[in-house]
């Protein structure tokens, strides 16, 4: 039997054919959703630079257009059909034009047998745990193979950990590092673990290692990634969980920020409250994704903790740190929900007092427990809602952020503002500051003394050096 081919001599493999053309081609990988759906992204574009591809934001001119999906919610999914159409009109012109799909949306059988049937221009479609696989895919391609359908079966080359692939950053001082991936709680309403899969960690020297790299390179801000952080390491060999891991990673000499997302509030406990207090390098601010207020609902969406619950880990962080910023996840509008639900959700808001929100009308996914539940809230009323908790959360987010005039904040500076002039970054707990300065200052930390508060920002100026 022939011996399968690596990943390298797969890689390779390409680059031999496409050093033949005059002129590169040109590869586009556009990533919807959440920030492991970047990170992928990022892996992707690492391997098509090696492939001999240069790289591309204009999907409608390239040679190759990858759609990274993300199948969390149904109006992301219309958005990638939505494209497709464009892309259709762009093939007719350059027949030679690659089309994938990757990403969540490919691990779910109704959108392949719908690619199969309605978009048979499309070329590829790959799942996420088949990133590995893709240079022996487009050498297929290459080689004149028509259609290579739903390859998370595909078993040509070898099988490497798709965490362990390279990233072409998009950034030069913002990193995302994931450490874990999959899902083991089965929100009623959530695709995640049936596109995701089981949880797995990252062996934990691989991602200290990996941080250290980074570090040394001149990154700013580590955001460590997973569907739940809190979970890491339980099915390692080794004795270690999440905030273990943190300690670690703080450790690490240099100048940095530490970010992670997404904690799931059932197992958010004291040792991680305790960890992100202690460690200098961790922002002080946890995205703790409460869903409802309602514990009725909550129940229902399989959360597996009570607004009690909840309540005493905001309780303890503030108990050390009286203005500890928190962020979360709601969602309106979930089957059956009533008034009164809905009014316990804005009762939970203004307690909490959350530095922001992202919100979210109920999208009904297929192949969820909740997409079986009947539900007589219209959409009028759903919209209605939104609208009503939007608004509270301005307000509550204007006078919030008032605690922070007067203060000078550390900010690590992402880029241009909006406003002429201004630049604009994040604090150490995650909030939006603005202030004048040059873009010479993009990656960098400046201290800011803030002046005035917006409902989704803060403003100051850049305090000077005495």
């Amino acid at each position: 039997m022939k011996p399968e081919k690596t990943i390298n001599e797969n890689i390779s493999a390409v680059w031999e054919i496409l050093s033949k053309h005059n002129t590169p081609p040109s590869a586009c990988v556009h990533s919807y959703g959440c920030q492991l759906n970047v990170s992928d992204g990022e892996k992707i574009k690492d391997m098509l630079l090696k492939m001999g591809f240069t790289l591309t934001e204009n999907y409608e001119k390239a040679d190759m257009v990858i759609f990274n999906t993300c199948a969390v919610r149904e109006n992301a999914e219309d958005r990638v059909f939505g494209n497709l159409g464009i892309l259709k009109r762009c093939k007719e012109e350059k027949p030679h034009m690659i089309i994938g799909i990757c990403g969540c949306m490919a691990s779910l059988e109704h959108v392949t047998d719908r690619i199969n049937s309605s978009y048979k221009f499309v070329d590829i479609v790959f799942a996420p745990s088949a990133l590995d696989k893709l240079p022996a895919i487009v050498l297929e391609k290459l080689s004149g193979k028509k259609r290579i359908l739903c390859p998370d079966q595909y078993k040509n080359g070898e099988k490497i950990p798709v965490w362990e692939l390279e990233q072409k950053r998009d950034s030069s001082f913002k990193a995302s590092v994931p450490v874990m991936f999959g899902c083991n709680n089965f929100c009623t309403y959530c695709i995640v673990p049936y596109v995701r899969g089981r949880e797995r960690s990252r062996k934990p020297e691989n991602i200290v290692n990996e941080v250290k790299k980074l570090v040394s390179d001149g990154y700013k801000e580590i955001m460590l990634l997973g569907q739940n952080v809190n979970s890491y390491g339980s099915d390692l060999e080794e004795n270690i969980d999440f905030p273990e891991l943190l300690e670690r990673i703080n450790a690490i000499d240099g100048d940095f920020v530490i970010r992670f997302m997404s904690s799931h509030p059932k197992d958010a406990g004291r040792k991680l409250i305790d960890t992100i207090i202690k460690c200098e390098k961790i922002g002080k601010h946890l995205h703790l994704p409460v869903q409802s207020g309602s514990d009725e609902i909550l129940c229902k969406m399989n959360r597996r903790y009570t607004i009690k619950k909840y309540l005493e880990t905001i309780d303890y962080a503030r108990s050390f740190i009286p203005d500890f910023s928190f962020t979360t996840d709601i969602i309106v509008g979930f089957p059956n929900e009533s008034r009164e639900d809905f009014e316990l959700t804005l009762k939970l808001m203004k307690q909490v007092k959350y530095d922001n929100i992202y919100s979210f009308i109920y999208s009904k996914r297929s192949g969820t427990k909740a997409a079986e539940m009947t539900d007589c809230i219209s959409d009028d009323e759903k919209s209605r809602r939104m609208t009503e908790l939007l608004s509270l959360q301005r307000e509550i987010s204007t006078e919030n952020y008032k605690r922070f005039i007067g203060r000078t904040m550390r900010v690590l500076v992402d880029g241009k503002s909006k406003k002429d002039g201004f630049m604009t970054g994040k604090s150490s707990e995650f909030v939006i500051v603005e202030f004048e300065g040059s873009e010479s200052l993009t990656g960098s930390f400046v201290n800011v003394e803030i002046t005035e508060a917006k409902n989704w920002a803060v403003v100051g100026k850049i305090k000077k050096e005495i």
